[in-house]
């Protein structure tokens, strides 16, 4: 296997690497996304080539990839992680993201673990962690940090407990509590923090966007959302772009094209009724707003998705 490493990387995170790696690649036999029962806060994915873009929202996670690359749009915002860098957001985003190096000698290896919002509060508050050191501007909910040996070495820990499960009651908790820690006091710290903060502009956009989860059908009037969460329209409107990239109107739009597009694909809708189950009046205007959205007509976009195979349909809609 060739070293793609960066030539100054310490000789210690390329071998903790290396021996994740080896761990995700006996754990993922095939392409896919792989999720263990006994962990259901990990998901682990394996990618031998490249698939074009894949539209999805992200819940609260960090992910780390051992092998490969990756490129994630957010409105418009591009980040790109890797094996030196992991990406993690706070808040449920939708996104656009490209796997940019994958091979059947070099799969695409990835370990992404949900983040629990109220965890990281209790370890906040209860003043388990370091005051943050970095910038406390207001930033965006998502970004990259650097790859450190005690990260991996807590991620490995954690797939070590996949080959003895009956260590997952006990240890599972606790390992995953570290993970939130090395996150913490890491150089993505300070976005975790803007979110789990009660009171927080970021826990008032979080309780927006759950809000905009359960209504995504209705016609979004952004005054009505403001008062949802105690937030003045133009104070609400710039927190919510600064943390998302996406205006509310714009947040809700992908919001229902991607549980549009999930409708024609997994339960076999015609583009008009998928249109209307999701809140759209003119199948016109939802056809031109889904090509710009996904690079082509309903009809010929799920035709491509569904001529990947059953395999990857069903990691797309899960």
């Amino acid at each position: 296997m060739p070293d793609t490493s960066p030539p100054s990387e310490d000789p210690a995170i390329q071998s903790a690497r290396a021996a994740l790696a080896a761990q995700m690649a006996r754990l993922t036999p095939g392409n896919g996304l792989h999720l263990p029962p006994a962990l259901p806060d990990l998901m682990l994915f394996r990618s031998d080539r490249l698939e074009g873009k894949v539209c999805a929202v992200y819940e609260p996670c960090v992910a780390l990839v051992v092998q490969g690359r990756k490129r994630v749009v957010v409105g418009g915002d591009t980040l790109v992680y890797d094996e030196g860098r992991y990406f993690v957001t706070s808040l449920e985003v939708p996104a656009m993201a490209t796997l940019l190096e994958a091979s059947p000698e070099r799969p695409y290896l990835a370990l992404v673990l949900r983040l629990d919002l109220r965890q990281i509060a209790s370890l906040v508050l209860g003043g388990e962690v370091p005051p943050a050191t970095g910038p406390q501007h207001e930033g965006r909910a998502m970004a990259t940090g650097a790859v450190t040996q005690p990260l991996l070495d807590a991620c490995s820990r954690l797939l070590d407990l996949l080959e003895r499960p009956e260590d997952i009651p006990v240890l599972g908790p606790l390992v995953q509590r570290e993970i939130l820690y090395r996150l913490l006091t890491g150089e993505v710290g300070t976005r975790l923090r803007q979110v789990a903060a009660v009171g927080s502009q970021g826990q008032q956009v979080a309780r927006a966007i759950a809000w905009l989860k359960q209504h995504y059908t209705a016609p979004l009037r952004v005054e009505q959302l403001a008062r949802e969460v105690r937030m003045s329209v133009s104070s609400f409107h710039h927190h919510f772009k600064a943390m998302t990239a996406l205006s509310p109107l714009q947040y809700q739009k992908v919001l229902r094209l991607a549980e549009a597009r999930r409708l024609m694909l997994l339960e076999h809708l015609d583009a008009a009724t998928a249109a209307y189950r999701v809140g759209y009046e003119s199948p016109s205007q939802f056809g031109r707003e889904y090509s710009r959205q996904y690079g082509a007509p309903p009809g010929r976009d799920i035709s491509a998705l569904r001529a990947r195979g059953e395999e990857e349909v069903r990691a797309l809609g899960s």
